[in-house]
């Protein structure tokens, strides 16, 4: 955090959130996106492959329709139809009637192979009024190939022979090759029926199937969303519940889970008992550690107190650095191992209270009052003891240093962290010793009772926390002091 009024000094960091992309993102970088999309994509490719296949289906039906129509009208002409002695063809009146009004939308025809190969018609249904139904090229070959069999095709073209007809209507024809008594040349039939009935019939099946499929697809992928919105609740929940954990909100996974997720809430609480456990087996030992070097070092002061001259002086001097350095680093290792544990949150406002009575009692003679503003939900995620030893610290100086009055007010920065400010109106520091104040040891006045380790074992507990402190200059004309450590949630 940095002041325009004044120099900074940064000891750490400070915590930023991840920023996660939003729904649309890449389906691989999140479980909802993934399971949403190959759920809408199948859906998709289902829908559209039954709508193809039931359209394809109502529209091969319609012509199985068409064609069942045209043999029948094929049968009745070939019914019709005499041989005469010269190789003639004549046709009977045929019973059709739509056969017989021009340009009905119902024709037959009757024909052979020419000497060229291609179809000749001989005789024409009166519907066709000099009109001729088209004949592809390939059809005398193809029905030689399957004589006796029915051939259907689409005429596009209609009644426009040359493509200026009369009559632009798409035709399904059906062909066959027979071999009729007295005649040594086969002779084909042909037989046509206008299709536009059956091309609108389709088109309007076709509307509706793709609508129905339509809704029917948003409604199943509406579905789907819901349903893995749903059914992934409980890992939403999950989630919450260890970010509570981590921001200090609680200390182990409280709630009931379904069966698949259960084992994963209970092997977190398991890691939560390992983690305070290692974390407590490390207490243990520093402490330890620090009575066993404190005892033979408050030994030696005691045996260098009772004797004069350069050596006991220099053994005092020496046992002193050496009690300073121990409770700085075991102070340090402490710190750390608190910093990485879970589920730890401290009122700042009681810790603030008790520290304000404590120093202003401490410091009555002075008439120093101390003024503190925190939110009572304001809570530090860390321990209560490294708090009051990082805010005692600052408040002390404060009050040492300034003529009656300090200033403490805290908040939350909105970013997981929290800002405390302590300032004084005392003389204040000038900017070139500020970094120099914040190394461990030094002392800018040494006729101020003190060590000179305050600020140093505020920077280091800072620092372990992930924190930072900035020094600039107070309204107050005195110092100011701007601390940020990690927030615990309300």
């Amino acid at each position: 955090m940095t002041d325009g009024s004044g120099g900074s000094v940064e000891i750490g960091a400070a915590t930023e959130p991840r920023t996660w992309g939003r729904w649309f993102g890449r389906p691989g970088r999140s479980l909802t996106r993934r399971l949403i999309w190959l759920a809408s994509a199948w859906i998709v490719l289902a829908l559209v492959l039954t709508g193809w296949a039931l359209t394809n289906q109502y529209q091969e039906s319609a012509l199985r329709r068409l064609g069942n129509v045209l043999a029948d009208t094929i049968d009745e002409v070939v019914i019709a139809t005499n041989a005469g002695a010269a190789g003639t063809l004549t046709v009977n009146e045929v019973k059709d009637d739509r056969t017989l009004r021009p340009l009905s939308g119902k024709y037959w025809a009757v024909g052979e192979p020419g000497p060229d190969g291609r179809l000749r018609i001989l005789v024409r249904s009166p519907s066709l009024v000099g009109e001729s139904l088209t004949i592809p090229e390939e059809l005398p070959d193809r029905l030689a190939a399957a004589r006796g069999a029915t051939i259907s095709y689409n005429d596009p073209d209609g009644l426009r022979p040359g493509g200026e007809g009369p009559l632009g209507v798409s035709l399904r024809v059906a062909a066959s090759m027979k071999q009729l008594p007295g005649r040594t040349q086969p002779v084909v039939f042909l037989a046509g029926i206008d299709r536009s009935d059956i091309d609108n019939d389709t088109r309007q099946f076709a509307t509706f199937t793709w609508t129905a499929l339509l809704i029917m697809g948003l409604g199943l992928v509406t579905a789907v969303f819901l349903q893995v919105q749903i059914g992934l609740r409980p890992l939403y929940a999950l989630r919450n519940e260890i970010a509570g954990v981590r921001m200090g909100k609680a200390a182990r996974i409280a709630r009931s889970y379904p069966l698949e997720i259960q084992p994963l809430a209970e092997q977190v609480n398991r890691l939560l008992d390992h983690n305070q456990e290692t974390v407590e087996r490390q207490r243990t030992h520093v402490g330890n550690l620090a009575h066993a070097l404190k005892t033979p070092l408050s030994v030696m002061l005691a045996e260098a107190g009772n004797q004069q001259g350069d050596l006991p002086d220099m053994v005092r001097k020496q046992t002193e650095v050496m009690k300073a350095q121990v409770d700085h680093h075991l102070r340090r290792a402490r710190a750390a191992a608190r910093a990485h544990a879970l589920g730890e949150r401290t009122p700042i406002a009681e810790v603030l209270d008790e520290l304000a009575v404590m120093l202003e009692r401490v410091f009555e003679t002075k008439g120093v009052e101390i003024d503190w503003r925190a939110p009572d939900e304001l809570g530090f995620r860390g321990e209560r003891q490294d708090l009051q030893e990082i805010l005692g610290n600052l408040i002390e100086n404060a009050c040492k240093w300034s003529k009656h009055r300090v200033r403490i007010s805290a908040g939350p920065t909105g970013l997981g962290q929290m800002v405390v400010v302590v300032e004084d109106d005392g003389p204040g520091l000038p900017e070139d010793q500020r970094e120099a104040a914040l190394e461990r040891g030094a002392r800018l006045d040494e006729t101020t009772p003190g060590s000179g380790l305050g600020l140093s074992i505020v920077v280091e507990l800072t620092r372990a926390y992930g924190g930072r402190i900035t020094l600039a200059d107070s309204d107050l004309g005195g110092l100011k002091v701007l601390l940020e450590l990690p927030a615990a949630e309300a």
